[in-house]
C-alpha cells in the first residue's frame, strides 16, 4: 500500500495536469459512470491529501475521495489520450494531459460534511499545515499497545507505512516493541520532526531515503541497496543482513498482519 508521502505527490500530479481546467470526466469501467456524468465539464477547484486518502475538489462543493488501497495505481500522460481499457475506474482529461485511475479500494463522489469526517476520523499527517503532533502524542502517551504498532494506526498518525515505521524507530533507537506510553515527549518531538523531514523528502524525490549521508553507499564503500522499493534504508526489507550501523543481524517479525524490521542492538528496550 503506498505510504502518505505518494498521495501527496498524487495531490501535487493532479493539480499541474488539471486545476483550473474543466476536464472531461470519464469512467470506463463503468462502476464511476454517474459520478463521472455529474463532474464532466466541472472546473476542478482543489487537491488535496491526508494520509493515505486522495481528495480532488471540483465547483468548490463535490468531492471525489480515493484511496488507492493495496492494488491502486495512477498513470499520467500526454494528450491526446489513448482509448481506454475497462480497467479504468475513473479518468480526467483535457487538451495537454490525461490521467488513469485503476483499482482503488475507494472512489466515491461525497460531500463537504463527508469529507470532513473523514479527517476527523484521520490522526494528523507530518505532510499538512494544520497537523498537530501533540493530538497524536496524546493518544501514545496512555496507550499500552506497541510504538510500531501505534505508528502505524491511521487514527493516531495518518500517512506512516511500514517502510518509514521501521526507519523512524531504527534512526531514534527505539525498540519497536516499546509501549507507546514509555515513549517520552522529547522522544516523541524528534521522531515527528523527523517524519515531517523524511516524507518531504519523500514527496520531492518519489522514493524513500532513510539513511543519513554517513551510511551512504558511497561514504560506507558499500553497494547500493537493489529492491523493489528503491531508497537506501536501515532496516527495512534488510532481514538477516547486516546493520549498517553495529553489524549485528537485522530481526523480522510480525507485528498486526504486517512484518516488523529491527536491529535489536541498536534499538535496545
Amino acid at each position: 500500500m503506498p505510504e502518505g508521502h505518494t498521495i501527496h505527490r498524487l495531490a501535487n500530479d493532479y493539480a499541474t495536469g488539471f486545476l483550473g481546467t474543466s476536464p472531461h470526466v470519464t469512467s470506463p469501467q463503468g462502476k464511476f459512470s454517474d459520478a463521472a456524468e455529474l463532474l464532466d465539464g466541472a472546473e476542478l477547484t482543489h487537491t488535496e491529501a491526508h494520509g493515505k486518502h486522495l481528495f480532488l475538489g471540483f465547483r468548490d462543493t463535490d468531492w471525489v475521495h480515493i484511496h488507492l488501497g493495496l492494488f491502486g495505481k495512477v498513470a499520467f500522460g500526454d494528450a491526446p489520450a489513448p482509448p481506454p481499457t475497462d480497467t479504468v475506474r475513473l479518468r480526467l482529461a483535457n487538451n495537454t494531459s490525461y490521467v488513469d485511475l485503476r483499482g482503488p479500494t475507494t472512489c466515491a463522489l461525497i460531500t463537504d460534511t463527508e469529507k470532513n469526517a473523514i479527517h476527523a476520523r484521520l490522526g494528523p499527517d507530518p505532510l499538512r499545515e494544520d497537523a498537530d503532533p501533540q493530538a497524536a502524542y496524546r493518544r501514545i502517551a496512555r496507550s499500552r499497545t506497541t510504538i510500531a504498532a501505534l505508528l502505524m494506526d491511521q487514527k493516531v498518525i495518518a500517512g506512516v507505512g511500514n517502510v518509514y515505521r521501521a526507519e523512524v524507530l531504527f534512526r531514534h533507537g527505539i525498540d519497536p516493541y516499546r509501549p507507546g506510553r514509555d515513549v517520552t515527549a522529547a522522544e516523541w518531538d524528534a521522531i515527528w520532526s523527523d517524519l515531517v523531514e523524511l516524507m518531504h523528502e519523500g514527496v520531492r524525490n518519489n522514493r524513500i531515503d532513510t539513511v543519513r549521508p554517513e551510511h551512504a553507499p558511497e561514504a560506507m564503500g558499500r553497494p547500493p541497496r537493489v529492491d523493489d522499493h528503491g531508497g537506501e534504508v536501515y532496516v527495512y526489507r534488510r532481514a538477516t543482513l547486516p546493520c549498517h550501523i553495529c553489524t549485528g543481524e537485522i530481526r523480522t517479525a510480525d507485528l498486526a498482519a504486517r512484518n516488523l524490521f529491527w536491529c535489536p542492538t541498536c534499538q535496545q528496550r
